[in-house]
């Protein structure tokens, strides 16, 4: 803990830049590490906040651009035009709130929700906005979460609640690795 101390009073901006670019490679571990990071007293609560929020809307919005890119072949046109894929679509469209906000919350389907959003041609600005919504509500409990964990347990629940929630996302990846490779097999 000394160490990292020592790096935040000489590079007192690098977890705020870290932060903004964890959630390009794992969200749920990004969010974690911000708040554990604010309920440890390693930063401004407030910038840890503004730069996950930050760093899941951006990582978030990419997605969407990568849907629309797949609309540019004639075969992936074709296959939006499919009676299937309509139902989908509409349904998708017609509850955009509620579904991007179910979505945050279940790992393993943003992506697929996203990149769809994109292919479905979901306007951006509505999209983005649930984006924005989304991520401020999933990163706001997760900062409460640990802030009121470490204030009823003390120090120790501070050391240990990242340690048990990042526990907690790798057995939820574990467990959906493990479905999709018995999928394969059967």
């Amino acid at each position: 803990m000394e160490s990292l101390n020592e790096m935040l009073a000489v590079y007192p901006w690098g977890v705020y830049v870290a932060l903004m670019l964890a959630p390009f490679v794992q969200e749920d571990a990004a969010v974690i590490a911000a708040a554990s990071a604010s309920s440890l007293g390693l930063g401004d609560p407030v910038i840890l906040f503004l730069s996950i929020l930050l760093g899941l809307t951006a990582s978030d919005l990419w997605k969407y651009w990568a849907g629309r890119l797949g609309r540019l072949h004639k075969k992936a046109n074709g296959i939006a035009e499919n009676k299937k894929v309509t139902r989908v679509r509409d349904k998708v469209v017609d509850s955009l709130g509620l579904t991007l906000m179910v979505t945050r919350f279940v790992p393993g389907t943003r992506i697929p929700i996203y990149l769809a959003s994109g292919f479905f041609k979901v306007p951006f600005g509505l999209f983005a906005f649930w984006i924005v919504i989304s991520a401020a509500v999933y990163s706001l409990l997760a900062f409460l979460l640990f802030h009121f964990l470490g204030q009823a347990g003390g120090s120790h629940a501070k050391a240990y609640a990242p340690l048990v929630a990042i526990s907690i996302v790798a057995i939820i990846l574990l467990v959906q690795w493990l479905r999709s490779r018995t999928k394969k097999i059967a």
